[in-house]
């Protein structure tokens, strides 16, 4: 019987996951990890999975998006889930980590597994023999490997820094001064083949007169922005501009950019705002929208001030908030395969923050996904994806929609859970609510309906693929 083999490069999060699920189940593992021969500009140490931002994982709330996602990863046998719960620091419902304790522990699982090998060297290109091999390298790739895999999906796919606008609550959007209506009454262009239906209804706008977009501009230019750290500092494409830093060109730069008013009257008047801010669907269920060219620099705490500003989002409820930051990606819908692999070439698989997703447990969580699938990959057997209606399956769905042309990364959220995911139980709660369904019984209904699904999905696992550890 010949001997399986898989080849990772990256020890963070994502590479560490993938090689546990992997070496668990008699897979040998080569971890490549440059570290500490080259360090990055971000990174201290040279443990595995180091924590170069926040110490935090978020919610462990079991009816918050974070919460059910950690919730599966602990079904799984997450190696990060462990590794935090044995280093736990107290952080209210927040899973917080001592971030020292917190690698050691992984590095030391990695390191006494006996059929992971380390070899601590840099990767300069993506391997081109046929070894199934899964990139992890994180927001942080080094350059020379970053030109690799920019060759290898094309420039026009791979990005360097991210731009993420901040993300309403539709439920929260007060349609007495907002509407519904696209530029110039146009029907939106649908892609061949698409499901969605289109529409001349595509945007939700927000009309501001003078006074309030001057008080909106004077907040805007005077709120409290992020200094970024010396490896983020970065040149922004303009399509791409913090909207803080475009609003520094000028008073009125933004009312002939994003906020421009043009072809968008008010249903209530007939007549064009002196300024509009465009809110687009961010899922197919149009339950969440983003602020059109939002992206910005600003601090959390002054983008909800400030964004609430904008007429009809007095009392929004941010589902996420904006940033920009170093990063490096790809456009997963576009370069992906449904198994993670590249779609060009068939032994490179793709794993952790450079598919598009934002967060610790949301690279983590990739890192496991993309064992998963290797190892059936590997076994020659049919790929076992997780149902669509759990965590795993929605950050699956994220980076592998299509229906967006802009893709951006992002964390687990609801507006990632898809409400044709939950038809009939969602019609049933319409019936016993009758009105608008409560939002904290929507989200229970999701996490009990999504711990339903992938506990099934846990026992077909273990099924398919018994742990030999």
């Amino acid at each position: 019987m010949s001997i399986k083999k898989i080849r990772i490069i990256g020890a963070g999060l994502a590479g560490t996951e993938a090689a546990y699920w992997l070496a668990n189940r008699g897979i040998n593992v080569d971890l490549y990890e440059m570290r500490p021969n080259k360090q990055t500009e971000a990174h201290q140490t040279k443990d595995f999975a180091e924590l170069v931002c926040s110490n935090s994982f978020k919610s462990l709330n079991p009816i918050s998006a974070p919460g059910i996602l950690k919730r599966e990863m602990k079904e799984l046998g997450s190696l990060s889930i462990a590794s935090a719960e044995k280093a736990a620091v107290a952080a209210g419902e927040a899973l917080a980590v001592d971030r020292d304790l917190f690698s050691k522990f992984i590095t030391e699982k990695i390191y006494n597994h006996p059929l992971i090998n380390i070899r601590r060297e840099e990767v300069l290109s993506l391997p081109d023999d046929n070894i199934l091999t899964i990139l992890a390298t994180g927001p942080l790739t080094s350059e020379s490997l970053s030109l690799s895999l920019s060759k290898h999906t094309g420039s026009e796919h791979f990005y360097f820094y991210d731009a993420i606008s901040p993300i309403v609550d539709l439920s929260s959007v007060n349609f007495e001064k907002a509407f519904y209506g696209n530029r110039y009454g146009k029907t939106s262009r649908m892609p061949q083949n698409s499901e969605l239906e289109a529409s001349t209804e595509d945007y939700i706008n927000c009309p501001l007169d003078k006074n309030e977009y001057d008080l909106f501009i004077n907040e805007l230019l005077a709120g409290q922005r992020v200094e970024p750290k010396q490896f983020e500092r970065v040149k922004h494409f303009e399509g791409c501009m913090p909207i803080e830093e475009m609003a520094d060109r000028g008073f009125n730069t933004l009312r002939f950019g994003p906020m421009k008013p043009v072809g968008l009257p008010d249903p209530k008047t007939g007549k064009e705002a002196y300024a509009i801010v465009q809110l687009r669907p961010e899922n197919l269920s149009k339950t969440s929208y983003n602020l059109v060219g939002f992206q910005t620099k600003l601090k959390y705490g002054e983008q909800t001030r400030i964004f609430r500003l904008i007429p009809g989002l007095e009392n929004a409820e941010f589902i996420r908030l904006g940033s920009m930051h170093r990063n490096t990606f790809v456009d997963s819908p576009r370069v992906l395969s449904l198994d993670l692999r590249l779609k060009k070439f068939k032994n490179i698989m793709l794993a952790g923050q450079i598919t598009g997703v934002e967060g610790y447990m949301e690279s983590a969580s990739t890192g496991l996904i993309a064992g998963i699938y290797a190892h059936a990959i590997l076994e020659n057997r049919p790929i076992p994806a997780p149902p669509a209606n759990t965590a795993f399956g929605a950050l699956l769905g994220h980076i592998q929609s299509t229906h967006k042309t802009d893709f951006q990364p992002s964390g687990i959220n609801f507006s990632l859970f898809e409400d044709h995911h939950f038809t009939a139980e969602i019609e049933e709660l319409r019936t016993k609510f009758r009105k608008k369904i409560p939002k904290e019984e929507k989200r229970k209904l999701i996490s009990q309906s999504s711990e339903r699904s992938f506990m099934e999905y846990c026992t077909r696992l273990q099924q398919l693929a018994p742990t030999t550890a």
